[in-house]
């Protein structure tokens, strides 16, 4: 089924290179975007470089400079397949009867602006919001379709920079916030955002919609949707449609993406109660369903179950310490000395929950051992940790919460 679209709506389109790997895919791209014109649709397009061009280029720029390219002129030459796509999508355009003009980065008027961080640079906000309200959002207002060049940017000294994994998604969205967009539609070689890698399961399903915080997720299991530093730029009130390239219609249904990262790296004390913690060890544990389904059994009658670890030979539960907790111990016990795989249990309580969170954990290198160094300069003995997607959960002594959610922030943000 159709979107019901309306007349006049302003749209941000990428597509993305495998949409642009020849001729006749190109060609269905620039007629989606003539069709949706024609519509009355006011349009931004942003392209990244048609097929394996990056690769291609990174490949002949390594092999025949002997690795002595530095970073800045690789960010140079990668740009070449973005810059030369705006130019065959732009003439593409106005030659199917629809006014179009292309932005490069060697222009004054480009609008992407971002530090120096060559390969894997981040956007100056400020300057991009400025950049696109002054030189695309005219051209859009009056009818003519900007294509911009996606995945690169330029330093406010005129150096090329590129914006590593996921850029052009990254340019799509600063474009989408800037302009705004009621909607910025990716278009890409899958039919939109599946249950699963196609590639590796059967018959995947088709989301028809999902919480980007729940897209997240998937991106920093190294799944090949969008990658989480796209998402954190992912503009909070406006969808993003994820859609096949098999369609010439850009009204055609896909995944839609509701809702915005929190993306600033922050702590707090997630539970307001203590919290227990019951190891058990045995040996062999992990592969004995029948145990480990009887004590979640159990602590699902009792209490919450807020985080779990597991190895080979032992089981840890962490809970919320509620009053009737004690009972749950001797349960859990006796399931521990009526088994064989299981030998002892261990309990520790008045423990306090803090969670980290932030998009830029993933990126935040040895953000672990820094947290955990800064609570042993200060004598907090961390009980546990685990790490989950977008967030790292801690757990410390109850009566020390405060002091360490007060170190864990000033170590997140001078880090």
């Amino acid at each position: 089924m159709m979107e019901n679209v309306k007349s006049g709506r302003k749209i941000v389109v990428k597509f993305g290179g495998s949409s642009l790997a020849d001729h006749e895919k190109l060609l269905k791209a620039v007629m989606a975007v003539v069709s949706e014109a024609k519509r009355g649709t006011k349009i931004a397009v942003v392209v990244s470089a048609m097929g394996k061009t990056t690769d291609m280029l990174m490949t002949t720029a390594k092999n025949t400079s002997n690795g002595k390219l530095s970073k800045h002129e690789l960010d140079d030459i990668l740009s070449m397949g973005e810059r030369t796509s705006v130019r065959i999508f732009a003439a593409a355009l106005r030659n199917n009867g629809v006014d179009a003009c292309y932005f490069d980065p060697m222009e004054d008027k480009w609008p992407i602006i971002t530090d120096e961080s060559f390969q894997n640079a981040n956007p100056s906000i400020k300057e991009c919001n400025k950049n696109i309200e002054c030189y695309v959002l005219p051209l859009i207002e009056k009818g003519t379709i900007p294509v911009i060049a996606g995945f690169v940017g330029k330093t406010k000294d005129g150096k090329i920079t590129t914006l590593g994994r996921g850029g052009s998604d990254t340019t799509a969205f600063l474009i989408g916030e800037s302009i705004g967009a009621d909607q910025i539609v990716l278009v890409t070689d899958a039919e939109g955002i599946m249950s699963s890698d196609p590639k590796i399961i059967q018959n995947p399903r088709l989301l028809p919609e999902i919480n980007v915080n729940t897209l997240v997720g998937l991106a920093d299991s190294g799944a090949k949707f969008i990658h989480s530093k796209a998402l954190k730029y992912k503009p909070k009130d406006v969808d993003v449609k994820v859609m096949s390239n098999k369609h010439d219609d850009l009204s055609k249904p896909g995944t839609i993406i509701k809702d915005a990262l929190t993306w600033e790296l922050d702590a707090e004390i997630a539970s307001s109660i203590p919290v227990a913690e019951i190891t058990v060890i045995g040996k062999g544990i992990s592969g004995n369903t029948k145990i480990i389904t009887e004590m979640l059994e159990k602590v699902r009658q009792h209490t919450t179950l807020l985080g779990m670890s597991m190895d080979t030979n032992s089981i840890i539960f962490y809970l919320s310490q509620e009053n009737n907790i004690v009972e749950l111990f001797n349960q859990i016990h006796k399931i521990t000395t009526d088994n064989k795989e299981t030998i002892a249990m261990a309990v520790k309580k008045d423990l306090a929950f803090i969670q980290t969170s932030g998009v830029g954990l993933e990126e935040t290198h040895g953000i672990i051992g820094r947290v955990s160094e800064d609570l042993r300069h200060a004598g907090i003995n961390i009980s546990g940790i685990l790490t989950i997607t977008s967030s790292i959960l801690l757990f410390v002594d109850w009566n020390e919460k405060e002091k360490a959610l007060k170190l864990i922030k000033t170590s997140l943000k001078t880090h």
